[in-house]
């Protein structure tokens, strides 16, 4: 099989100059990477924040060209400056954010532009815009607008105009890190489509480890070098390595791991569900039929309301045609020092119901109270409001702007008319919080995207506000940056005693950290209950197009495979007590 790709002792640096065009600072990001990409191979590249995947990537079009070695596209090379069209013609890039990518009013225009620029004849464009969208399976909506579409329609969109472009090779640059579960299946599925059906090479760059077990193959980076290179069963049976440079397994793999430090004899080389659950019913059980249930948990109960929304609904672009009902007659209650998860496919608004809670948008009708008080009445002072209610929206690192960390997180105190020395007790506070002491004097554009968000999140710590609410704060970080975050503002409300909101794609980032959860489906509330209760509903969540926990889809295949280990089977432990439990070596 011909490769399509070649890299040969890339090395690639960064380099900062002075206004004489001295340089001042060089930073390798790439150390002498070699490997090939056969035509027609499904390759997933991993690695931590900052190991160099997305540096690599721009090298596969020629956005970058390496400080040394070579890099050949379909036997060119890609520092030829005259064949840049033949390059780019043969590899095409999606990035993370479709909005980003979409240029146009209209999705079959937005499809046209580059087939356009490639001076395509007219009538040649309409057949290649029509089938692209065909292949994603967007043709129906080729005469929509793009902002009117989900956040997975947006990105079929866009790897539709690259379709369009009929390249040889995809690169795909994290392009399901913003999407719902639904939004990541669907463009998981069109990416295997195009690389089974149609023979397109797919490079595909994710944090996501069950995205990397559908490839060929996988590479895993670390420090700018190649750290592994194998077929994804192999990658995956070295689970300690793998989480030694911040990544991760899926589920099913770890379980295999527990289950074989437990004793058990069982592969080592299991990423899917299917074949785990396959592999688990084998095993020598003592019995195999359906526990007895489980003891019905014991939920603490809170009184101490501290929030209230009460047949809020709210409406977009009222009396237009866009008229759009987001949050349709929500009634609900918090309680002090709950830790709610709020999940929720994309459109479901979950995003428009939390900026009810500190006034960023005003009910169309309904109320909303914060410590009893009607928040969008006469006499409060919204300012007010939004000190109690803290949010952190996505990519929070986009918020930072003052010269050192300190001053980024003084900067809410300081609003508030705190006298210094409070001002600085909470910077400290928060700092600690978020475990960036030793960064307060460092410029935060000078920090990693972790040590950013995490500075970020400080600056509204800061504030101490009663209710605090976050809007995937993870989104984007590897797995080690992911569970740092998660694991730090998980300690900070359990020291602080404080009300926690957390806004998740990632069901188990929900089922570890919240102990209530809330579900929103088409503006409405689905269901508002403990977590365990709520993923007991498994078959209801995948209805309304959300996920459960792989380890969760393994139970219920292992049931029909004649072992029952319950119904609430959500987290890896649970599944390897339940197991050990009923093995002979367990008895």
């Amino acid at each position: 099989m011909l490769d399509i790709i070649k890299v040969e002792n890339l090395c690639y640096d960064y380099i900062v100059t002075d206004e004489n065009d001295n340089v001042v600072e060089k930073t390798r990001a790439l150390n002498n990477i070699s490997f090939n990409v056969p035509s027609g191979q499904f390759l997933a590249i991993l690695g931590h924040n900052g190991c160099g995947k997305s540096t690599l990537a721009k090298h596969f079009n020629a956005i970058l060209t390496g400080t040394s070695g070579k890099v050949y596209v379909d036997g060119i090379d890609t520092s030829d400056e005259e064949r840049l069209f033949d390059i780019r013609r043969t590899v095409g890039m999606v990035f993370q954010n479709p909005d980003n990518q979409l240029v146009a009013t209209i999705v079959e225009e937005d499809v046209a532009f580059a087939p356009e620029n490639l001076g395509v004849p007219p009538d040649e464009i309409r057949q290649r815009v029509d089938e692209a969208l065909k292949q994603v399976d967007m043709y129906d909506f080729r005469e929509h607008s793009p902002h009117q579409l989900s956040g997975g329609q947006k990105q079929r969109v866009a790897i539709a105009g690259i379709i369009a472009m009929q390249p040889r090779c995809i690169v795909m640059d994290e392009p399901t890190a913003m999407l719902d579960p639904k939004g990541r299946r669907e463009v998981m599925k069109t990416i295997k489509r195009l690389n089974k059906e149609q023979g397109i090479t797919v490079i595909l760059i994710t944090h996501y480890m069950d995205e990397a077990a559908q490839a060929d193959r996988i590479i895993v980076m670390d420090k700018g070098a190649v750290l592994m290179d194998g077929e994804p069963h192999k990658v995956f049976a070295r689970g300690k390595e793998l989480k030694a440079v911040g990544l991760d397994v899926p589920q099913v793999t770890e379980l295999c791991e527990e289950l074989r430090a437990g004793g058990a004899d069982i592969s080592a080389e299991i990423i899917f569900e299917d074949e785990c659950a396959d592999a688990v019913s084998k095993l020598p059980f003592v019995q195999k039929t359906a526990i007895a249930e489980t003891a019905e948990i014991q939920h603490e109960i809170r009184t101490d309301e501290t929030a209230r929304l009460e047949n809020v609904t709210y409406k977009y672009s009222v009396g237009t045609p866009f008229e759009k009902t987001a949050v349709d007659n929500v009634s609900l209650s918090i309680m002090r020092g709950e830790f709610i998860g709020i999940i929720g496919h994309t459109g479901s608004g979950k995003s428009t119901l939390i900026q009810h809670l500190n006034g960023l948008i005003k009910p169309t009708s309904g109320i909303v109270t914060i410590g009893g008080k009607d928040i969008n009445g006469k006499n409060v002072n919204i300012r007010d409001i939004r000190f109690k209610v803290g949010i952190v929206f996505q990519y929070s690192e986009h918020q930072l702007f003052e010269e050192t960390v300190a001053k980024d997180i003084a900067y809410g105190p300081k609003n508030m008319g705190l006298s210094d020395d409070e001002v600085n007790r909470r910077v400290q506070s928060a700092a600690e919080s978020m475990g960036i002491t030793h960064l307060l004097e460092k410029s935060p554009f000078d920090l990693s995207g972790g040590q950013q968000r995490r500075a970020a999140l400080a600056g509204v710590l800061a504030m101490e506000p009663d209710i605090l609410i976050l809007d995937e704060p993870a989104a984007g970080l590897d797995p080690k940056g992911r569970e740092k975050i998660l694991g730090l503002i998980s300690e900070y409300k359990r020291k602080s005693g404080k009300t926690v909101l957390l806004v998740s794609h990632s069901m188990e980032d929900i089922v570890r950290y919240a102990e209530k959860v809330l579900v929103m489906n088409k503006g409405k509330i689905f269901c508002f209950d403990y977590t365990d209760r709520v993923f007991a509903r498994t078959d209801e969540l995948e209805g309304i197009g959300l996920d459960v926990p792989q380890i969760t889809r393994f139970s219920h295949k292992l049931k029909n495979l004649g072992v029952d280990i319950g119904n609430d089977v959500y987290t890896v432990e649970r599944a390897k007590e339940r197991i050990l439990s009923l093995l002979e070596a367990g008895d």
